[in-house]
């Protein structure tokens, strides 16, 4: 989904979740018009997009590192990792009820 990985590296770049979401919403709404894909879907993507590789330019990440007393690569080893894999769970999840419904 085209929204997923813009949202996903806006993220990256930005750090914020919320900015990265509400940006990618602007973005896509032409493209949902042109392609009339599903806005559901679309803000699923686009959420699960937004939590994709939280590293040191997200506060997130400083605050769990503090609050469970972690090193940087700790906390790159698991918060960074699952807020990955629930990035990519999300996608795949939007992935399969685009194939269910349409």
């Amino acid at each position: 989904s085209r929204s997923f990985f813009i949202t996903a590296v806006l993220r990256i770049a930005l750090g914020s979740a919320t900015v990265a979401a509400i940006t990618t919403a602007g973005v896509v709404l032409p493209i949902i018009n042109v392609t009339h894909a599903d806005p559901a879907l679309m803000v699923l993507a686009t959420g699960a997009g937004s939590v994709i590789a939280s590293h040191v330019n997200d506060p997130g990440f400083w605050l769990f590192k503090g609050y469970f007393n972690l090193s940087v690569g700790e906390t790159l080893r698991t918060w960074t990792v699952m807020e990955t894999l629930i990035s990519v769970m999300g996608l795949l999840g939007v992935l399969a009820l685009n194939a269910v419904l349409h």
